[in-house]
């Protein structure tokens, strides 16, 4: 299985910054929720501030650190997690590529 990737997008970056007032040294856990949809049947990515442990992926931007763990890694199934920005649900939007 190629290696879990997480981009993000500059607008996410804002949207982020702007919602969540993270900056330089925080930590965003994508995590996998149940219930929702997603890229798996009855699940769906969350998010939270939190502090890696032993992460499967990560980037960083301006400072602050995206994270999956690898306890989650299983939902994304050979997939990268694309976090971009829908400016008409002022969210981000969660796409999948497969890597």
């Amino acid at each position: 299985m190629a290696r879990l990737k997480i981009k993000i997008s500059d607008g996410a970056l804002a949207w982020f910054k702007d919602e969540m007032d993270v900056s330089a040294g925080d930590h965003i856990r994508f995590r996998v929720r149940y219930g929702g949809a997603g890229l798996q049947p009855g699940f769906s990515i969350g998010l939270s501030p939190d502090d890696p442990d032993s992460p499967a992926a990560s980037e960083e931007r301006d400072g602050v650190t995206f994270f999956v763990e690898k306890d989650d890694e299983w939902y994304f199934d050979g997939h990268d997690l694309i976090v971009d920005y829908d400016e008409n649900l002022d969210e981000p939007d969660y796409r999948y590529e497969k890597a």
